[in-house]
């Protein structure tokens, strides 16, 4: 029997109970799956080793157990830092302005898009806008001047279509 095959078996013949397990130690069930997966992958990568101890399944089950210890002190911590310093500030809402850029430049073709973005978004020089998109230094400078007249282009429909409707 390969390794494959003894690890399918094995599987199929332990899931249900290392779910139940799990999820009687976390009332989570999607904690439990995600937890039993993991410990499934771990097994399945010391299989050699794992297979041959006295009970597989009991080290895939403390495997499990601790991992989903391990996500359950992770969230504890960090409720108990939510509470230390109080709810993330609230991110406001984009203007009227942002999101018809953004829409403007969702029109445009994705080089171009992208271009626009690390150049004036994340201020890269255009030598480094090159190397990042694997484009010679003229491709970018290119993409950015169609960019740049497209988007004035859309934009500027949109200041048209507004004028007509006031």
């Amino acid at each position: 029997m390969s390794d494959a095959d003894g690890f399918d078996e094995f599987y199929r013949g332990s899931r249900q109970r290392l779910l139940g397990f799990v999820y009687a130690l976390t009332g989570n069930l999607a904690e439990a799956q995600d937890a039993v997966q993991e410990a499934y992958i771990r097994a399945w990568q010391r299989w050699s080793t794992v297979r041959g101890y006295d009970d597989p399944e009991a080290w895939v089950r403390v495997v499990a157990s601790r991992i989903a210890v391990s996500r359950w002190r992770s969230l504890r911590s960090r409720a108990r830092a939510y509470l230390r310093h109080g709810a993330e500030e609230t991110t406001p809402a984009p203007n009227s302005d942002t999101v018809e850029v953004v829409a403007a430049l969702r029109r445009l073709p994705e080089e171009q898009r992208t271009a626009l973005a690390l150049y004036y978004l994340l201020g890269m020089p255009v030598a480094e806008v090159a190397r990042e998109t694997e484009a010679p230094v003229g491709t970018v400078k290119a993409r950015l001047s169609r960019g740049r007249a497209a988007l004035a282009g859309l934009l500027a429909v949109v200041d048209l279509e507004e004028a007509t409707d006031a």
